[in-house]
């Protein structure tokens, strides 16, 4: 099995660097917001963690490709680096500490391009979440001074937990009859969006969560780190790893119940 302590090592730079450049502008006065073609914000922020770490890559990694939400696809070959250098921007412009930059790495293989490492950073809630390929996934404040991740053992939808981004995506997609099945199935249900629902999943303190649309640069880096907690990542089709274009996660347990409930 291939060793990407390197490459992990490497990610957590990415992410302290990012940290630093979103941080400094978080609650800005003069923070700088645009909408781009697709209606969604995007701020100055975005924009310079996102140049940083593409940088940095172009220096570390000179024959790996990037994807990044803000500037495309950079670069071929078996190796990809894809980030979101502010996943929850709506969060970010309005002062809601909800935030985080995304880094995984891909690895191309017979089955297709998988994540082989992720970072989640959210440093306005001083937490980090990251996993790499067999070497299991943790939380803490560095390398040297972490948890391991386990999801829950939770077996029924009725003493489950599940986590949400938002009902309108689902209506907008006609599968609202669906959600709300779930949600009454369940033992409680909270929106709390964007990657958190995922890293609690890997925790272990939510046992399912799904969104209807999403970008590779949404999950690469959840699915990693829920799959090596014990968990399972899947499009709502089933189809495992982050490339469906919509996310299932679980504990695993529940996984076959969650997608009875939202399979297309």
């Amino acid at each position: 099995m291939p060793d990407y302590h390197d490459d992990l090592r490497l990610a957590h730079v990415l992410a302290d660097a990012a940290d630093a450049t979103t941080m400094e502008r978080f609650k800005a006065l003069d923070l700088k917001v645009e909408t781009k073609p697709d209606m969604t914000p995007v701020s100055e922020a975005d924009k310079a963690a996102e140049e940083l770490i593409r940088s940095s890559l172009q220096r570390a990694r000179p024959r790996d490709a990037v994807l990044g939400e803000e500037f495309g696809s950079e670069g071929t070959g078996p190796r990809r680096w894809v980030v979101d250098p502010i996943d929850g921007t709506k969060n970010y412009v309005r002062g809601v500490p909800v935030w985080a930059t995304l880094i995984a790495l891909m690895e191309r293989g017979e089955g297709g391009d998988r994540p082989v490492v992720g970072v989640v950073s959210a440093p306005a809630l001083g937490r980090r979440w990251w996993a790499a390929e067999g070497r299991g996934a943790y939380t803490g404040r560095s390398l040297s001074s972490a948890s391991r991740l386990a999801v829950s053992k939770v077996s029924g939808l009725s003493d489950a937990s599940f986590a949400y981004s938002s009902i309108s995506g689902w209506e907008e997609r006609g599968r609202l009859n669906g959600f709300l099945d779930l949600t009454r199935a369940c033992w409680r249900t909270r929106g709390y969006g964007d990657f958190w629902p995922y890293m609690m999943v890997a925790e272990g303190s939510v046992d399912i969560c799904a969104e209807p649309e999403l970008s590779l640069w949404d999950m690469a880096a959840n699915a990693v780190i829920v799959q090596e907690a014990g968990g399972r990542f899947t499009g709502l089709d089933g189809a495992p790893g982050p490339n469906s274009g919509d996310a299932a996660a679980s504990n695993g347990l529940l996984h076959g119940a969650l997608l009875d409930y939202l399979r297309p």
